[in-house]
């Protein structure tokens, strides 16, 4: 039976115990219905993965004690920022994840011209929260144990005037160049638009801030597969899928 994977936010020492928060409790006492003596993987984002042991069930609470830590590295060399077009339903919620499980290190959400997704104030700082639960889940599903961030969400221009190391590449259909033209660098940021990609006046304002555009060939794409896509190129070409 494998081993269940949980994130524990908070400091983990071997031989020592820890209550597992108020969701990984419950994930596990209420869900996973384990019980005193069951195994656990936990993760807390530094780079290692935790042998636990549960200690103590209650209804609101799970305690577990710290068995053994091993430094687990499964990331990329290449540091690969994704700077996402918001888009409607559950694409962005699937561009999160699997690009998560394809090793992105960071993700920006983008307000843009054709964004449809209406999001502001409480609502906004929710859909946070949601963005990087999915995160959280994907690392626990593709074995990271390191957590990439959902940074807060901003609009194009913003994040264009923001200062940052590497090359910016945005996925333009009529670009000249594909991915394998692209210099290497240790850090791309990826810029992807939302349904219906970045208008021509958004085009100009990345070619002024001097991002490199790309294609992925002569098909358009979807905005989720685009970045798919697109991270797999990255890895292919500089990163640990070559």
């Amino acid at each position: 039976m494998r081993i269940p994977r949980i994130y524990h936010p908070d400091l983990l020492q071997v031989n020592e115990t820890s209550v597992l928060s108020d969701e990984a409790s419950n994930h596990t006492g209420r869900v996973l219905r384990l019980q005193p003596g069951a195994l656990l993987e936990l993760f807390n984002g530094d780079d290692h993965r935790y042998q636990a042991e549960i200690t103590e069930v209650t209804k609101k609470k799970v305690t577990v004690k710290v068995l053994e830590k091993v430094l687990a590295s499964s990331e990329s060399a290449l540091n690969i920022h994704l700077a996402q077009g918001i888009s409607k339903g559950d694409r962005m919620d699937f561009v999160l994840q699997k690009s998560v499980e394809l090793g992105v290190t960071s993700i920006t959400p983008l307000f843009t011209e054709r964004c449809n997704v209406k999001l502001s104030g409480e609502r906004l700082v929710k859909k946070q929260e949601q963005w990087q639960k999915i995160v959280i889940s994907a690392c626990e599903q593709s074995g990271r144990n390191t957590v990439p961030e959902v940074k807060p969400a901003i609009n194009l221009q913003t994040w264009l005037q923001q200062e940052y190391e590497g090359l910016a590449v945005t996925l333009d259909p009529l670009a000249e160049d594909s991915f394998g033209k692209l210099p290497k660098h240790a850090t791309y940021h990826l810029l992807i638009g939302p349904e219906g990609g970045f208008s021509e006046s958004e085009i100009a304002q990345t070619q002024h801030y001097k991002c490199h555009p790309v294609q992925l060939g002569p098909r358009i794409l979807r905005t989720e597969t685009a970045a798919l896509a697109a991270i797999t190129a990255l890895q292919s070409h500089f990163g640990d899928l070559a």
